[in-house]
């Protein structure tokens, strides 16, 4: 069951969001806060007292423009706590996704919030609650030679359609195509396209297992199925894809897919 605290200047969209996270069987507590201070102030109280104390806070359903303190100026503050509330934002403005990703939220809801989007918000933050208290649970691993599987909280990258916010999971991406500041990224389901630069992308997602392979494109090195040289020209099969691997990055790219078989 989770603890909520909802965060928004206007009060009739307050009202509106604690009503709809009071009727959802998930929640067991909502309160509200109209502004960023007492926000911050009810947040800190919480994290000081037991975790699984009637006053802790699971998540933050938190609106952007706020007066004084926005709500991503709330995040990055709150991203200094050590043990921080997770973060839905609720917002009318659809452009700060790529920003609320950065910040390691859960969700990105519209306004107007319709309840089955709500819902599948808790559902996200009700998973990774789970999935964090899992390892708590299951300490009893590191004496027995098992390492506990860490949350997977900023492991989906938000992508705007018609309006509608998604967040698909990296793990599903199997490459990225650059498309001058934006970039494509092909699942099994089809391609989507956002606004951040491939080389931005190359940045965050090394750690991932991303690799470059030419100026165009970014691939999920365990996508690859297989790798071709034919009259001196490189390139990889990612499904059904079969893309060009650069020169400068082919000797790269044979050593990297080596070692994962050696490995």
């Amino acid at each position: 069951m989770l603890r909520a605290l909802a965060v928004d200047d206007e009060r009739p969209a307050l009202e509106e969001l604690l009503y709809l996270l009071r009727s959802d069987p998930r929640v067991t507590s909502a309160e509200g806060a109209t502004d960023a201070t007492e926000a911050l102030r009810r947040i800190s109280r919480a994290l000081d007292a037991a975790p699984g104390g009637d006053g802790g806070i699971d998540v933050v359903f938190l609106d952007i423009h706020m007066a004084g303190l926005t709500g991503l100026d709330v995040a990055r503050l709150l991203a200094r706590f050590a043990r921080p509330p997770l973060i839905v934002f609720v917002t009318a403005h659809e452009g700060f996704a790529v920003q609320a990703f950065d910040l390691k939220a859960v969700d990105y809801v519209l306004k107007p919030v319709r309840r089955e989007r709500l819902a599948e918000a808790v559902r996200r933050v009700r998973d990774q609650v789970l999935t964090a208290r899992e390892p708590r649970r299951t300490d009893s691993s590191r004496t027995s030679g098992t390492t506990p599987v860490p949350s997977t909280v900023a492991e989906q990258i938000p992508v705007e359609l018609g309006g509608v916010t998604r967040f698909i999971p990296i793990g599903d991406i199997a490459y990225v195509e650059a498309q001058g500041d934006y970039a494509r990224l092909h699942t099994e389901d089809g391609s989507h396209l956002v606004r951040i630069p491939l080389s931005t992308l190359e940045e965050r997602w090394a750690a991932r297992g991303f690799v470059r392979v030419h100026r165009s494109h970014l691939v999920a090195l365990d996508r690859i199925d297989e790798l071709r040289l034919d009259a001196g020209a490189t390139t990889v099969r990612v499904g059904t894809a079969e893309l060009a691997v650069s020169r400068r990055h082919a000797r790269q790219l044979r050593d990297l897919l080596m070692r994962r078989v050696n490995g």
